[in-house]
């Protein structure tokens, strides 16, 4: 450039070029920064499973601290209105009974008879109680006991198939024992069903129950607590429920939950 006039023209090219090019290719390059700063910064798959996870057991640890904490008050409730009552009873049958000692020997043995009556009583609510915490037939005769014992007890017909479980947590089993427990239970009481099918296997650190029977089905979660609480307990442990139930039967419950030890 030697003269003004091909300065002048050529800054005002160079400046409608910069301007063309700014308005085409700028918003380009920053549609591209945007999505590979996204592709950077997104979760990956196993980033938002994660993710998910963890709402789930937060959400399911608050449903747990607060069945925890419902059960312990009815304990407490249980207790003081059942058993402290009833051994206060026997304390005062048994003070009687000593003040009466050499008065009224007859009263005494009245009384006697009456204390122990009443320590009979107590002694099978606090046995009432304790199985609520943890049922002692599973101590004394392990899962598979226990199962049969529920089947007996069950006024329809329960097929049982019970896999080699091997040995499982306490917690695992006690779950798995109050989850067939309240699946039987709601089969008596709501399934019109006449016969049952209890399926109890385990594959490698995962325990499966599964209960079908053959009554009208249509269950509804949200007439009861009884799913509800199969689905607190489960997920305590951080296992899963599948419940199907379509109108006429038949209706399954499926649960799956690490029994690693």
């Amino acid at each position: 450039m030697d003269d003004w006039a091909t300065a002048l023209l050529g800054g005002v090219v160079q400046i409608a070029v910069l301007g063309a090019v700014a308005w085409w290719v700028l918003p380009v390059l920053a549609r591209a920064h945007a999505r590979m700063c996204l592709a950077v910064l997104a979760q990956s798959d196993s980033e938002r499973r994660l993710t998910e996870r963890v709402d789930v057991l937060t959400k399911s640890r608050v449903g747990v601290v607060d069945a925890h904490g419902a059960e312990l008050q009815r304990i407490e409730r249980d207790l003081h209105d059942g058993t402290q009552a009833r051994l206060v009873s026997i304390a005062m049958q048994l003070g009687i009974a000593r003040e009466s000692l050499a008065d009224d020997p007859e009263t005494v043995a009245t009384l006697i008879e009456q204390a122990h009556e009443t320590a009979e009583e107590a002694m099978a609510e606090l046995r009432t109680v304790l199985q609520t915490i943890y049922p002692p037939i599973l101590a004394d005769r392990g899962l598979g006991g226990a199962l049969t014992a529920l089947a007996a007890r069950s006024s329809v017909p329960v097929h049982i198939e019970l896999a080699d479980v091997g040995t499982l947590p306490a917690a695992a089993e006690a779950v798995a024992y109050y989850v067939i427990a309240e699946a039987l239970t709601n089969v008596t009481k709501h399934a019109a069903a006449t016969r049952a099918s209890l399926r109890v296997e385990r594959a490698d650190d995962v325990l499966s129950v599964e209960v079908t029977d053959d009554g009208r089905g249509g269950a509804d979660e949200g007439r009861g607590t009884g799913i509800t609480g199969i689905r607190r307990r489960v997920a305590a442990l951080d296992g899963s429920v599948r419940l199907d139930s379509p109108p006429g039967g038949p209706t399954t419950l499926a649960v799956r939950m690490p029994c690693a030890q």
